[in-house]
C-alpha cells in the first residue's frame, strides 16, 4: 500500500535582503564582524546570510566600509 506524500507548508517571501558569497570562509569572516552580524537574521546555508528586514542599506555599507564591493540585485 503506497502512502500519499506528505505536504510540507512552503513560504515564499519578496523583498529581501540576501548576503550570497562564493567561499564559506568568506561569509564565516562576514560573520566574525559584529557591526555585520548585528545586522543578519539567520545564515540560510554555508554561503547565504539572510539580512534583517531594516538592515538592508546598513549592511551595504557595512560591506563598503569593510572593503568589499557589493553587487545589487534588485
Amino acid at each position: 500500500m503506497s502512502r500519499a506524500p506528505s505536504k510540507v507548508p512552503v513560504k515564499l517571501h519578496r523583498n529581501v535582503t540576501l548576503i550570497r558569497t562564493t567561499d564559506p570562509i568568506l561569509a564565516e569572516e562576514l560573520m566574525s564582524r559584529k557591526s555585520l552580524a548585528r545586522m543578519v537574521l539567520a545564515r540560510l546555508t554555508d554561503t547565504l546570510l539572510l539580512v534583517k528586514p531594516d538592515e538592508a542599506e546598513g549592511a551595504l555599507d557595512e560591506l563598503r566600509r569593510m572593503g568589499h564591493t557589493p553587487r545589487v540585485v534588485r
